[in-house]
């Protein structure tokens, strides 16, 4: 099942991907796609409804972040081998956890701002976990119980900000519009395997990164466990799960986004998103 929020920002409302393809509008079924609605028996709940004669939404609306709410993004850095390598550091023995703001979020192909001050801002697609119900001190056996599915996120990073300005990645990561979250929110049962999922990412039309979860180092019923032990996981909460190779920081020469660029992005069965960047004002 595919959900989505369509409309202004600020104003989106939950709706749902029939298996046509039509957008239907949920909003008197549900409030939002977010918090105690992604527990899987509200999920079973709107899976069982007749999807037909829900309404269909005219035209085409943009697409908001594909949840709403998000309390908290803990984001996973090097979690691939192939990228450790690209940026010449050491596969980490341990999961490298950082937080991204959730003022970051934003809609699939809202654009991406570029910060003042910025000269390496970097594109990295990357799957997207969301969790469904809380989860503290869960085994890996259990983990997937508590992931509600997948979406995709652009984790937009600016690399001085993240690597030279002393302190934690955060300070790279969180600009306005570095969280391009969606289109769609697919629930878990429609993903056979996380850890098989093709992952791209272009520029201009040229492609940037052409990667899969299968070289993810550490996998997604891993990191739910993992970071279950150091903090709950609330419903809605996101894991960016890391990137594959072929981000900015490791080309020779190293090469950034400009105003102007156009990023392609898409996971394997989860949508794609389109941004323009631009300066910021």
């Amino acid at each position: 099942m595919k959900l989505v929020r369509f409309g202004p920002p600020g104003e989106e409302k939950p709706g749902l991907l029939d298996a046509d393809g039509v957008l239907r509008d949920l909003s008197g079924i549900i409030p939002d796609v977010a918090g105690a609605v992604l527990l899987d028996e509200e999920l079973q709940r709107i899976r069982d409804l007749d999807h037909a004669a829900l309404p269909a939404v005219e035209g085409s609306p943009r697409l908001g972040p594909c949840i709403g709410q998000v309390g908290k993004i803990a984001c996973i850095g090097l979690n691939y081998s192939d990228h450790a390598a690209e940026t010449g550091m050491e596969v980490p023995r341990e999961p490298i956890l950082f937080m991204k703001a959730t003022s970051a979020i934003t809609g699939p192909d809202d654009g991406i701002e570029i910060p003042r001050t910025s000269e390496k801002t970097d594109w990295e697609v990357e799957l997207a976990v969301v969790i469904g119900k809380q989860a503290k001190y869960v085994s890996e056996d259990d983990a997937m119980s508590h992931v509600a599915g997948y979406c995709v996120i652009n984790d937009v990073s600016e690399r001085d900000f993240q690597a030279k300005r002393k302190g934690q990645w955060v300070k790279g990561k969180s600009a306005d519009t570095f969280g391009p979250l969606g289109p769609w929110f697919v629930t878990r049962d429609e993903i056979a395997d996380p850890q098989d999922l093709k992952l791209w990412c272009s520029v201009n039309g040229d492609m940037r990164q052409d990667g899969s979860t299968k070289t993810m180092v550490y996998g997604v019923s891993f990191l739910v466990s993992y970071l279950s032990q150091f903090m709950s996981l609330q419903p809605g909460d996101i894991i960016a799960t890391g990137t594959p190779p072929g981000v900015g920081l490791g080309m020779d020469p190293q090469t950034f986004l400009k105003p102007g660029d156009v990023v392609e992005l898409g996971v394997e069965g989860l949508g794609t998103q389109r941004q323009v960047v631009r300066a910021a004002e």
